[in-house]
């Protein structure tokens, strides 16, 4: 008698390993508050996941939440009833079924058959159907086809249009507009319109992992003979062209080099690189944390300290561990850079990266455009002009001072520094892009804001004011 009846039915087919493990990073970022990054890179290790698994992880999780609100416009033309009354696990493997079927070369047939095994593995049989039903009927169009479906007419909305055409909250494209219409670095007149779309679809292409060496400790050379290329405009940056662990690079795991963006070496570069008359031994690095910056311009110094601070004892561990490698006697405080604990006019050069919105560096951190809001910008505006303030009164009479943010906002670039300065006399903006030397399309200054479609770094923006 054969050992096979209704009571003993065939295995279930178990979920693909790799879309599993994205779909459980997906719920860390969205239901956890997770760093995208952070919690893939762990996940990959416990995993296992190395080589093409990895890299189609990768691309599973981060083109997932980079595109989360076009597809959720998709979606929302798909199911029967408000997205927003869908468990939030249901809606994330919609989502990651979408990413598949939308903008991987993947088969649709395959995408919708792993993503209903996958939710019958994590949500149970019940849920499989409605997987099932609404996977095949986004897979019936093209992402073309669904834009033009779901968006409003470009000729009617352009903003609207490119929001879910280039997956980006509407107020950060229109934040976007204004910083190529009117701000440092902004496109020529009637260019605007190009320019911006530009920036958008270089927002959602994934950056390449970008290296610097400590200059002293380490030449860009070394890099180049562990598999990197020269970066295009830092003289100690390289690049990893085809991604991989930089920590198997032993300057990196050394600590003679590090991974940071080109754009974050410029800056500190600039502001190493002002004129200063006089002693030039006392920097400080107002925000240091993590890190790159201060070990960056401690490397730059030929003597003298460094003083980096930072309000956060798990922050100021990684700036010191940044700092671990270079000589020098520098110094970490834990402290608030607002309510300095040194005397006045104590530092020759100042940095102040203030804390911003990220929103020059949506491109690495896929999910923040969907976690930051407008008023993310408005509060954290008056952090941002008392740290200028203090680094302004840190500085002495002939020093410099960096003004720098992650972001190309302009409620948080000019419009910071302009009322900073209307409020002191002692005080001035002066050109920085000389400090930029070789690099293209710096706008009419004084300022500079780097854009990734026009230099291929995070849009990082400099301010040099000098005390007087």
């Amino acid at each position: 008698m054969s050992d096979r009846s209704p009571r003993n039915r065939a295995p279930q087919v178990q979920p693909d390993r790799v879309r599993r493990v994205a779909f459980q990073v997906i719920r860390q970022v969205t239901a956890e508050g997770a760093y995208a990054n952070l919690a893939l890179n762990k996940a990959l290790r416990d995993a296992r996941l190395s080589g093409r698994d990895a890299a189609f992880c990768t691309e599973l999780v981060h083109g997932t939440l980079r595109w989360q609100g076009t597809y959720d416009a998709c979606l929302a033309r798909s199911v029967s009833r408000p997205l927003a009354d869908l468990d939030p696990e249901l809606l994330d493997l919609l989502r990651l079924g979408t990413h598949q079927l939308l903008n991987m070369r993947v088969d649709s047939y395959a995408a919708v058959n792993e993503m209903v095994t996958l939710t019958r593995s994590e949500l149970g049989q019940k849920r499989t159907g409605i997987v099932n039903a609404v996977l095949r009927k986004i897979s019936q169009r093209t992402l073309d086809q669904w834009i033009d479906t779901v968006a409003p007419s470009p000729n009617e909305d352009r903003l609207g249009f490119l929001a879910i055409a280039e997956a980006h909250p509407r107020w950060v494209v229109e934040a976007f507009d204004r910083a190529l219409t009117s701000g440092p670095g902004a496109a020529p007149p009637g260019d605007e319109a190009v320019e911006l779309e530009r920036l958008l679809v270089a927002d959602n292409d994934p950056p390449r992992v970008t290296l610097a060496v400590r200059p002293g400790l380490a030449e860009v050379d070394e890099l180049v003979a562990a598999g990197a290329s020269p970066a295009r405009w830092s003289p100690y940056g390289a690049v990893l062209e085809g991604g991989g662990d930089p920590g198997r690079i032993d300057a990196v795991a050394s600590g003679r080099a590090g991974v940071q963006d080109e754009g974050s070496q410029l800056v500190a570069i600039a502001l190493a690189s002002a004129k200063v008359d006089g002693d030039d031994t006392n920097w400080l690095d107002l925000c240091a944390g993590p890190g790159g910056k201060s070990a960056l311009l401690a490397s730059l110094m030929h003597d003298g300290q460094l003083t980096a601070v930072e309000p956060l004892k798990h922050r100021a561990e990684l700036v010191r561990s940044n700092l671990r490698a270079i000589p020098g006697d520098h110094k970490v405080l834990v402290g608030d850079g607002t309510k300095p604990t040194w005397p006045a006019g104590s530092f020759d050069r100042v940095l102040a990266d203030v804390p911003c919105s990220g929103l020059g560096a949506l491109r690495r951190r896929p999910e923040a455009r969907w976690r930051r809001t407008p008023e993310d910008v408005v509060e954290l505006r008056p952090l941002q002009e008392a740290l200028l303030d203090s680094a302004i009164t840190s500085v002495r009479s002939g020093g410099v001072v960096a003004y720098v943010t992650c972001s190309p906002h302009p409620d948080e670039t000019r419009a910071v520094v302009d009322a900073v300065l209307a409020r002191r006399d002692d005080a001035s903006l002066e050109d920085a892009r000389a400090l930029f030397p070789g690099v293209p399309d710096l706008g009419d200054g004084p300022d500079v804001q780097l854009w990734p479609h026009l230099q291929g770094t995070d849009a990082m923006y400099l301010a040099l004011i000098r005390r007087s």
